[in-house]
């Protein structure tokens, strides 16, 4: 018949004119049908598929440098995909969901893909198995309702109608309360169950068997569960549902069903305000998020927490903080193993880089009773995450190696598991000298710490004093024999488990060699000759303690009085330059140097460390030490052993080779008009390769930079501050909330771009330098001390406000801290408990916080200094606190005769009282010639 009419249709065509097989040719040409427009247009996609090509070969050898660039893994996904690379595209999503979790817009597209291979194979087993890596990534309605659907394609397999239900029941349990989408699952099951209620009606007329009717009234009660459990479950449209049912049901509904359905959307009016600020914010939406946890938490619903947290995830994958919070909860309510190890790998695939995530993650598999492999290969991974600070590594591998020493059993004297931990202490120790040291200039730990700990096993738990002093013995060789609080570390680990004799020499060579706190370690000296000691040792330490505690009370008056002789010198030399400035400004106007501010910071920052911290001495020797202090040091850098031995040089002239100074950089003048937009940014290393990049990178969550002006030298080195310009003032309001953020382990000081020579009093004092009755100073801290810590001690006597633990400007910790309380009731009550307790083996003073006064005069600091008795004079807080011999450089120069000072460095006329009421001026050389002229 075809045949027929086709030829039919050939008969009754007309012969083309030559106009109409010309038309008919440009129609070739169009189509591209050999002409030349076509072949351009095929070489355009050649070149096109080239592009593509090449762009794919880049990204793929970009990712063998970097497997964890997450934008990198998704532009190849969307090429390869746009190509139509089946078998690539698949290895390259493998490759992906190896490293991360995946999206749900990522998912959908591979199962999508992946379905329709699979109807072409006839094999859906692959499916399911990809389905079932999709829904372990995040909680996406989406994904389960695929998941459901597409295995109602295989119902008519074996035990299909079966699968089908424990998919939907899965789903159910997973998001069938998702507040704006559980209803989608309850509805498509429940039309999947009517459709087969369907399928068993019996034909209108025809009476059902027994057999028939059982089905039947079997799959009516199905409905009718589905029905009930929904009601019973808050979530939106239940007005909808209540009234499908009222239509579908032959009979009325239950009373039971109505009390469920009342209270069910009693409680979705509970939770409207949440969901409707969910709806109105944006993208990533973590405030309300947190707001909507914070409620849940509260209602004490486990499902619907968890429920929230799934969300909040979703659009917030990459926040550290969200994934802690929610791991925390998991491990300490739920406690399922899969649902907590689940979250804990989704956590640390999601933020590698976050250390908090991988220690955690260790303590869960820990604490489930996971085989040994798992955890180290857990641990190895966590160590090619790519963590930003090399402190990060050190603790990493403390946890690691806090899991190995509780794996063994310490009362045999060797076994395979002590033999594995003593391995893995060596192996962390060449890791962190050889990765940690290349990549970030510094091994993260100059404490020392791992060492220690190794120590403190050697010796408690192993009987292994020879070992432990080895250990102690390297650490003071590593530029620790300087500090007092390591010293005495190792002197409580040999009076614990060695013998006096060790303690003895220790603190002999203690005395010797500390810089910080010479008094503290005299009197250990001393008191442990009193209880333990003859009289020929008593006379030994005595003699001893005498000799250094003057040499170092000498020491620090010399200090003192160059320090003053220096300053003086400085500020003539400054009121100089000014004088000149002054001059050549009459001449012609020039813009003032970004350096002044700098000038000015540096002095307010010098008060700050005085305020509240004048107790605390710092280790870094002044310019003004004389030739003997400089050989003592040299001394003590060759004997920094615990016994005298000398110390390997190899090292130190490494760290002393200063790098050679960049090109001259372009001076960039500051605008005063834009100070309002504008923050100071100080105290940051002097060792950035690109300041203005970094930067850029540090305040790009504050608002948009319009320019960072990097400070340099005249040699073209960094001078370690700048000015970062935004945009909008609300960005140098979010900038200021940055202020002791640490860059490369450094904290850095923002404060606002202020003149001060226009605004002498802007800049107070950020801390109290009087009496503070609801303070605390504690001091005898051990450096590894956290906030935590000291807040579960202290928060037992009473309401803790705020906990500030004391750095030095490079960001390491002093062993000091201040604990605010409500009231001076509850400081009191504190200071009586635990002043002198223990803490990691430390024994802590607490005393109210009372800061000592600022000096006066510079040449009576000196004079105090020289008459001071060292081991006889009593800080403020607390014994052997020299406190004048160091004062900061800011605070004499307020009481120089030729120039004073007011707080934030701006010069006064020499005619301005600076020092005490009443007391006499002394006069200059210029001074008696303008009297005797005036005579």
């Amino acid at each position: 018949m075809a045949a027929a009419e086709h030829g039919e249709m050939e008969r009754e065509t007309p012969e083309l004119g030559e106009e109409e097989e010309e038309e008919m040719e440009s129609e070739e040409e169009e189509r591209g049908d050999g002409s030349p427009e076509g072949s351009a247009q095929s070489s355009s996609d050649e070149e096109d598929e080239k592009e593509n090509e090449a762009e794919i070969q880049r990204l793929e050898e970009q990712l063998s440098i970097n497997a964890f660039d997450y934008n990198c893994h998704v532009d190849l996904i969307k090429l390869l995909r746009q190509e139509g690379e089946l078998d690539r595209l698949r290895r390259a999503r493998q490759k992906m969901s190896e490293l991360f979790p995946l999206t749900e817009e990522i998912w959908l597209d591979w199962l999508k893909d992946e379905m329709k291979i699979a109807e072409e194979d006839s094999s859906r087993a692959t499916v399911y198995e990809l389905f079932e890596k999709a829904v372990k990534d995040y909680i996406c309605p989406e994904i389960w309702l695929e998941y459901a659907q597409y295995s109602i394609g295989g119902m008519g397999e074996d035990g299909g109608i079966a699968k089908v239900r424990s998919i939907f029941e899965r789903a159910l349990t997973a998001v069938g309360i998702h507040m704006t989408k559980g209803s989608t699952i309850w509805d498509a099951y429940r039309e999947f169950e009517n459709a087969i209620l369907g399928t068993i009606q019996p034909l209108p007329g025809s009476i059902p068997s027994a057999e028939q009717q059982q089905m039947l009234n079997t799959q009516l009660d199905r409905i009718h569960t589905l029905f009930k459990r929904q009601l019973s479950v808050p979530i939106l449209d239940m007005a909808s549902t209540y009234a499908e049912y009222e239509e579908w049901s032959e009979d009325p509904i239950p009373e039971t069903i109505n009390q469920s359905y009342k209270k069910a959307t009693q409680l979705v009016e509970k939770y409207q305000p949440y969901e409707e600020a969910l709806l109105a914010a944006e993208t990533p939406k973590l405030a309300e998020y947190q707001a909507y946890i914070n409620f849940e938490v509260k209602e004490g619903d486990p499902a619907r927490i968890q429920l929230i947290f799934e969300r909040a995830l979703a659009d917030n994958c990459l926040v550290p903080d969200l994934w802690a919070r929610y791991t925390q909860y998991l491990d300490r309510q739920l406690k399922m193993k899969e649902l907590v190890l689940g979250a804990h790998d989704r956590a640390v695939r999601n933020c590698p880089w976050t250390v908090g995530l991988w220690k955690s993650y260790i303590l869960a598999l820990e604490r489930h009773g996971v085989d040994h492999s798992t955890i180290t290969e857990t641990f190895d991974k966590a160590l090619n995450a790519g963590f930003i600070q090399a402190t990060d590594y050190v603790e990493i591998w403390q946890s690691y190696l806090d899991y190995l020493r509780r794996r063994v059993d310490f009362t045999k004297d060797s076994s395979k598991e002590l033999e594995e931990l003593r391995t893995a202490f060596v192996r962390a120790l060449d890791y962190l000298k050889q990765e940690v040291e290349e990549r970030f200039s510094e091994s993260g730990d100059p404490s020392c710490s791992i060492m220690q700990n190794w120590a403190r096993i050697e010796a408690r738990h192993c009987h292994n004093m020879q070992k432990a002093r080895e250990l102690w013995d390297s650490i003071m060789t590593k530029g620790n024999s300087k500090f007092a609080n390591m010293w005495l570390e190792y002197y409580n680990l040999e009076r614990a488990h060695g013998d006096i004799q060790h303690c003895r020499k220790a603190l002999h060579r203690a005395v010797q060699c500390t810089v910080d706190y010479p008094e503290h370690v005299c009197d250990v000296l001393l008191t442990l000759e009193r209880i333990e000691g003859s009289l020929e040792d008593w006379d030994a330490a005595v003699l001893k303690t005498e000799t250094r505690l003057s040499r170092v009370n000498e020491q620090r008056a010399k200090a003192a009085e160059k320090q003053a002789i220096q300053t003086r010198q400085e500020e003539e030399k400054a009121e100089q330059r000014k004088k000149s400035r002054a001059e050549k400004k009459a001449k012609k106007p020039k813009k003032a140097k970004p350096g002044d501010k700098r000038k000015a910071e540096d002095e307010d920052e010098d008060d700050e460390e005085w305020g509240e911290e004048a107790a605390e001495q710092p280790s870094k020797r002044h310019k003004g030490q004389d030739q003997s202090e400089d050989k003592e040091a040299e001394e003590m850098e060759t004997e920094t052993g615990l016994f005298g031995r000398g110390a390997p040089t190899t090292g130190h002239s490494e760290n002393k080779q200063k790098p050679l100074p960049p090109k001259e950089q372009p001076r960039i003048l500051h605008n005063p008009n834009k100070d309002r937009i504008t923050v100071f940014v100080s105290n940051l290393p002097y060792n950035l390769s690109d300041p203005e990049k970094q930067l850029r990178g540090v305040f790009s969550g504050c608002g948009e930079i319009s320019q960072v002006r990097v400070v340099y030298t005249n040699k073209g080195t960094f001078r370690g501050y700048c000015y970062v310009e935004f945009t909008e003032e609300k960005g140098a309001l979010d900038a200021l909330k940055m202020d002791r953020h640490e860059v490369n382990g450094r904290p850095m000081f923002v404060s606002p771009c202020v003149d001060k020579n226009k605004n002498p009093d802007f800049k107070v004092f950020k801390y109290s330098s009087s009496l503070e009755k609801h303070k605390l100073f504690v001091s005898g801290l051990p450096f590894s001390c956290t906030k935590e810590e000291l807040e579960e001690i202290f928060k037992e006597h009473g309401t803790i406000k705020e906990i500030r633990l004391v750095t030095n400007r490079s960001g390491k910790p002093k062993g000091l801290a201040y604990v605010e309380y409500e009231n001076e009731t509850q400081a009191s009550q504190a200071v009586m408990k635990l002043d002198g307790t223990k803490l990691k083996d430390h024994t802590i003073k607490v005393a109210i916080s009372n800061p000592p006064r600022r000096q006066q005069d510079s040449q009576e600091a000196a004079r105090s200094a020289t008459s001071m008795v060292p081991r006889q004079t009593y800080g403020a807080r607390g014994k052997g606190r020299t406190q004048v011999a160091l004062l900061p450089r800011s605070l004499h120069r307020q009481n120089t005769p030729s120039t004073t000072k007011t707080e934030n460095g701006t010069p006064q006329p020499p005619g301005a009282s600076s020092g005490a009421e009443g007391e006499p001026r002394k006069m200059s050389n210029a001074d008696f010639a303008r009297m005797l002229l005036q005579k």
